[in-house]
């Protein structure tokens, strides 16, 4: 049977899961519930605006959404709602919607009603300068806080992401989106939530549960008393999360990166084994990130041979190794950093690494002030020193089209097992004509491996080859007994149904305890 399609001719179904059944009396009564509760002008139907929360980067055809709303308080997301499970009307928040790669705005299913938390609920609640913790609504972006911290002074930076600057700090850490630094595990180093759960009522977790007007550890106190209801609400559609208290890094004096080209491919086996050591220890206080060519020639250059092979063909050896000359990257590139009193302080830490990767007798060292005149590895550093930057965002424009869909799987620090990955993918893309694009971001432990599925989303069969990428890839990782960090929205069932039966029964059941009418997000994550 060939591809089925829907609403656009040209896009292939590649997710058909059907939305909460509604007719368009329900959605016309759910809407006038919600122009009474949040204002005419906060409730959209333009066409333009209906289009433009449907759009994403993804091979599956746009997602129209059946309104949009802009409630502006925790009591007006209730009042949404109620007036969802009074009229049976499915609803997909947001916070920014800028997760790209992932699905950005657009529902799972056509005709859900997004809730864009972030248009009106962008306030930072509360910056305590003195612990070091912020409190947020949905609509503080990683840009605003930066701004924030830089207009207090700069005591604090935040960890930042390959997103866009105006991604969502409170939707990137339910999603589990992470940084390089310290303190990169966004939902880890959150602390205390407010819920507004699928029938209407508000919860709080940890300290933010005890009746208070002012619990002076709702922020800082993960482990509260009772159950650790946070968890159950990343990546999960149990409830909309309208405040998170997010911890922050003081800023260190000084910032020191350094960066070492490997020139083959078949390299990472060892460089993931002269990592482990440096991470295990926590010599190195950063995560190391080993990047390939096209992760980071990507950001700044274009597939050069893509109107001469039709974009049929993933890129030659040759003129990758002509970009990496053109560069100054390897085949592989790692990056890390130090933080210190002053740059001259960490010159023994940055000996030492060098002794670490120069054993190679492969690495060439490109030190700090090299690297800062070098976009992709610039982009590195800010990372590192908590700057919001753009500059993987040029992924994007890599294969003309705009098409981009992120698979981040992970593999054990063992460079053997890395290595077998890594060639397995490869194969992956090339068989399918597509250009092989990874990061591995390395723990001591664990490294994540954000493969990018760039491709020509106006052509039909690039969509179709992404498509099937990235299914290959989901496929020889599952085999392998490995699953993914985060998903994009047209695979979140295609995951799902690679877990246990045991296990999606229990997301159901949470699913029908917390959101027993299944209005919220109905099919997100695979759950409902």
């Amino acid at each position: 049977m060939g591809p089925r399609f829907r609403g656009d001719d040209k896009f292939p179904l590649i997710f058909a899961k059907e939305s909460l059944a509604m007719s368009t009396g329900n959605l016309t009564a759910f809407l006038k519930d919600c122009e009474r509760a949040l204002g005419a002008e906060n409730v959209a139907l333009v066409e333009e605006t209906i289009r433009r929360y449907g759009e994403h980067t993804l091979p599956a055809a746009d997602r129209r959404p059946g309104a949009v709303l802009y409630p502006g308080s925790t009591a007006e997301v209730q009042a949404v709602v109620r007036a969802a499970n009074a009229h049976k009307v499915p609803i997909f928040p947001i916070s920014t919607g800028n997760n790209m790669g992932l699905g950005t705005r657009a529902p799972v299913a056509p005709g859900q009603v997004v809730v864009d938390l972030g248009k009106r609920m962008n306030r930072i609640l509360e910056i305590d300068e003195v612990l070091g913790f912020a409190a947020v609504e949905p609509g503080v972006s990683f840009q605003m806080m930066a701004d924030e911290l830089i207009r207090r002074g700069g005591r604090y930076i935040i960890s930042t992401t390959s997103g866009p600057p105006q991604g969502g700090m409170l939707g990137n850490a339910l999603d589990k989106g992470a940084g390089y630094g310290p303190m990169f595990d966004h939902f880890g180093f959150s602390c205390g939530m407010e819920i507004v759960l699928g029938n209407g009522e508000v919860i709080r977790t940890g300290d933010g549960a005890i009746d208070h007007p002012n619990a002076p550890n709702w922020h800082v106190s993960k482990y509260s008393f009772g159950p650790i209801l946070d968890g159950l609400f990343a990546q999960s559609n149990y409830g909309i999360v309208t405040r998170l208290g997010i911890w922050l890094m003081p800023k260190p004096p000084a910032v020191r990166s350094f960066h070492f080209a490997f020139p083959d491919d078949d390299d990472l086996e060892q460089i993931i084994d002269l990592c482990r050591p440096l991470k295990l220890a926590n010599f190195v206080p950063t995560l190391l990130r080993v990047a390939n060519d096209l992760y980071l020639i990507g950001n700044e250059d274009v597939y050069p041979d893509y109107a001469k092979t039709g974009g049929k063909t993933s890129i030659a050896d040759a003129q990758r190794k002509a970009l990496q000359a053109k560069h100054g990257v390897g085949a592989w590139t790692v990056s890390g950093a130090f933080y210190g009193p002053s740059m001259e302080a960490m010159e023994p830490q940055i000996n030492r690494v060098k002794q670490v990767f120069m054993q190679s007798g492969k690495a060439k060292y490109i030190p700090h002030e090299e690297a800062l005149g070098m976009l992709p590895l610039k982009t590195a550093i800010d990372s590192f020193s908590g700057i919001p930057t753009h500059g993987e965002l040029g992924l994007l424009k890599w294969r003309p089209g705009g098409g981009n869909s992120w698979c981040p799987p992970g593999t054990p620090m063992v460079g053997k097992v890395a290595q077998k990955f890594h060639k397995v993918a490869r194969a992956i893309y090339e068989k399918n004509g597509l250009d092989y694009t990874i990061m591995n971001v390395c723990g001591g432990r664990f490294a994540r491996g954000l493969h990018v599925i760039s491709f020509n989303r106006e052509s039909e069969d690039e969509r179709l080859r992404a498509d099937l990428t990235y299914k290959q890839l989901a496929d020889a990782f599952a085999a392998e007994g490995v699953s993914v960090g985060r998903a994009p929205t047209d695979y979140y069932e295609y995951h799902m149904a690679k877990l246990t039966p045991a296990f999606r029964n229990a997301c159901n059941a949470i699913k029908k305890a917390l959101d027993p009418n299944g209005i919220i997000a109905p099919g997100k994550y695979g759950i409902g």
